[in-house]
């Protein structure tokens, strides 16, 4: 017997390892391309040096820049929403408020929660960060020769900020052609409409373009029309508490909202279900991780902006009674981006080694798109 299990036994004392041998593999590729060009160069003679640092030192700062930006998402936050207090102002989007203290016709209308949520979501990803998809390095990949996207590392902060700007995005979408103007029939609000057009412009556009379909330049990079959007959104928000603009808040638009947001997250779930169908190969497989942090941004938003519907929509919530779907939506959410795995995993669904991270996003993911359908149920009757 001991003859049989010696080898299994031998087999499983070297595992550790072997997957420490794998780790200083992958950093020796990573820092392959650095050593090639650092041994050329102490070859090489004075103006060989000279012509090189030349050449070298901005591409390797722009390297080691680019690897600083991409190691964390700043002013991350699972529990953002909160920062707005927005228990403490349960007032309806548009909504009319006498001044205390001003005669019979000065009044104050509440502003849009969904709107600033959605403001600050593209500020985050503009302003407290970097936008890492237009960005020559992230778009160079690994020195030319694969696309960040097709590795395992530097790209997942990319994938997350593209889930968020998804969610972004079809957020404004809805606020120009439907909340933001009455019963759609009204004249479309100027801010939102410009703000709309500004968030949808093309994500890989920097000030020069050589290698992609964008204009070559010298052009106005993505992140300076993403940051005009905010300031038109702001802009709306300001006027809409001036009582100079529109938010209808009616049962029927905050029902198409949560149907597209609904839509909108059934298709993450779609490419989820695909990708663990057709590949198990648990932490090897270089693409897993790009579909969980943009399902994970997309969610990150969608929290917020849920959050922050239930407050514009806050007399048709009460009304309808779906606090508690709506409590349970929003813990579903709350559970997805809570996920942290160190190293994101699709294995098997039946699997007992390798975890099957993008399953149980997705898992999340159905839970909330449920509870967005039976309040949609509600509100259609």
């Amino acid at each position: 017997m001991s003859a049989v299990l010696d080898p299994i036994f031998e087999w499983f004392g070297r595992l550790p390892g072997a997957i420490a041998a794998w780790i200083r593999g992958l950093i020796r590729l990573v820092l392959s391309p650095f050593r090639g060009l650092y041994g050329f160069y102490q070859r090489a003679g004075f103006l060989m040096r000279v012509a090189l640092g030349v050449l070298i030192i901005p591409l390797v700062a722009a390297y080691l820049w680019f690897f600083w930006q991409t190691a964390w998402i700043r002013d991350y936050d699972a529990d953002y929403p909160d920062r707005y207090d927005f228990g403490q102002s349960m007032r309806s989007a548009g909504e009319q408020v006498a001044v205390e203290g001003g005669d019979e016709s000065t009044k104050t209308c509440g502003q849009s929660a969904i709107v600033t949520i959605t403001s600050d979501l593209i500020d985050l990803n503009v302003n407290k960060n970097v936008w890492l998809s237009s960005n020559p390095v992230y778009k160079a990949g690994f020195f030319w020769m694969v696309d960040w996207d097709q590795t395992w590392f530097f790209d997942n902060k990319a994938a997350f900020q593209r889930g968020v700007h998804q969610a972004a995005s079809r957020t404004a979408i809805e606020l120009a052609d439907a909340l933001g103007r009455v019963r759609g029939t009204s004249q479309i609000d100027t801010d939102l409409q410009a703000a709309k057009g500004r968030i949808q412009f093309d994500q890989f556009t920097w000030y020069f373009n050589p290698f992609g379909p964008q204009p070559f330049g010298p052009t106005t990079p993505t992140p300076s029309y993403y940051e005009k959007a905010i300031e038109l959104l702001d802009s709306y928000n300001e006027r809409l508490a001036a009582c100079d603009a529109t938010f209808d808040a009616r049962a029927d638009n905050l029902l198409q909202f949560l149907d597209r947001i609904a839509k909108d997250i059934g298709s993450s779930s779609a490419v989820i279900k695909d990708r663990a169908e057709s590949h198990n190969s648990g932490w090897f497989d270089a693409r897993a991780d790009d579909i969980f942090m943009y399902s994970k941004g997309q969610l990150y938003a969608y929290y917020g902006v849920l959050k922050a519907a239930r407050v514009d929509f806050a007399d048709v919530v009460d009304r309808r009674e779906i606090a508690d779907i709506w409590d349970r939506m929003e813990e579903h959410l709350r559970s997805a981006i809570a996920l942290e795995p160190a190293i994101i995993s699709n294995g098997r669904e039946d699997g007992w080694m390798m975890p099957t991270h993008l399953t149980t996003i997705g898992f999340y993911i159905l839970r909330a798109r449920s509870n967005l359908v039976e309040i949609r149920s509600v509100l259609d009757r």
